[in-house]
């Protein structure tokens, strides 16, 4: 496996771009400039590519350096949302807002989302709840959250809910599979009669297809995983086809350890709500936060 850049090197590289030279950027991360420029000829013999036009008055960013600093700051931001949100589930206890979400929804929209809150509201504390579609909403019901996150197509009576998002599920394979190199489309009939590997009950995801199958004869399951990450392992193993989020393949997708495979006469799109105790109006944060993952 071809070893990852560091994150330090790809802020490097993008405060080259933003302060105009290797010297400065060195001197906004705290180290002498000779183990800068060590850091990003690394990160150069890594990717292959000339990143730093290196001249008697100083280094500025290659053209090829400018396309990679563009997209370091993208992982950059992503590995950011990923601290805010693994310290909300560290501080769940102690939290001033308690949210619980879906898995996917908290695996690729909530960190976003609290990175947004916490640059409103500096001082609030979140704890976030990660379980399954059915347990958001039976903690929002108990009282134990005050808002959580859901992907199902139903809510349980007594809550309220609004649309923050849209999604649609998407059969995957390995790029072996015979799917895979299918010309026509697959017809409803044919996915539900095959066993697939699927998120377990309860989940949006499985909710959803269930759904979609009704009035169809459906097939067992060959396999039922609790989580995304389980059931893209699954498919790319070869082990059955695999309905997921789309959210929840898009880099498999794009670097082909998936295939999508085309669908007719199914209609796999949903929308993604955020719940709330009905009568009860959000105050705060958690307003804050319901505002800034989707309008009303």
């Amino acid at each position: 496996m071809t070893e990852l850049p560091d994150l330090v090197s790809l802020q490097l590289l993008v405060d080259v771009g933003e302060l105009g030279s290797l010297g400065q950027a060195a001197r906004a991360a705290g180290m002498a400039q000779p183990s800068a420029s060590k850091r990003i000829a690394l990160l150069e013999r890594r990717l292959g590519l000339p990143l730093l036009e290196r001249t008697p008055r100083g280094s500025t960013l290659t053209t090829e350096g400018r396309m990679v600093a563009g997209w370091a700051a993208q992982v950059l931001a992503a590995a950011h949302e990923l601290t805010r949100a693994a310290r909300a589930v560290r501080h769940r206890g102690a939290a001033h807002l308690r949210v619980a979400a879906s898995m996917t929804v908290a695996e690729y929209l909530v960190p976003r989302w609290l990175g947004e809150l916490q640059r409103r509201e500096a001082g609030v504390q979140v704890g976030l709840d990660v379980v399954n579609s059915a347990d958001v909403a039976a903690r929002v019901l108990a009282g134990e959250v005050e808002l959580g996150f859901v992907e199902g197509p139903s809510v349980p009576d007594g809550l309220a809910r609004r649309v923050v998002a849209t999604d649609r599920l998407v059969v995957v394979v390995a790029p072996g599979h015979p799917w895979a190199r299918r010309r026509t489309a697959l017809r409803s009939a044919e996915l539900a009669a095959t066993p697939l590997v699927v998120r377990e009950s309860g989940s949006g995801t499985r909710v959803t297809l269930d759904v979609a199958f009704t009035g169809l004869r459906q097939a067992s399951p060959r396999l039922e995983l609790g989580s995304n990450a389980a059931v893209k392992g699954a498919a790319q193993a070869g082990v059955a086809p695999a309905v997921l989020s789309g959210y929840a393949v898009e880099a498999e997708l794009a670097t082909g350890r998936l295939v999508e495979v085309p669908l007719a006469g199914v209609d796999l799109a949903r929308s993604l709500h955020a719940v709330w105790r009905r009568g009860r109006p959000l105050t705060g944060p958690a307003a804050t936060l319901l505002a800034i993952a989707g309008p009303a």
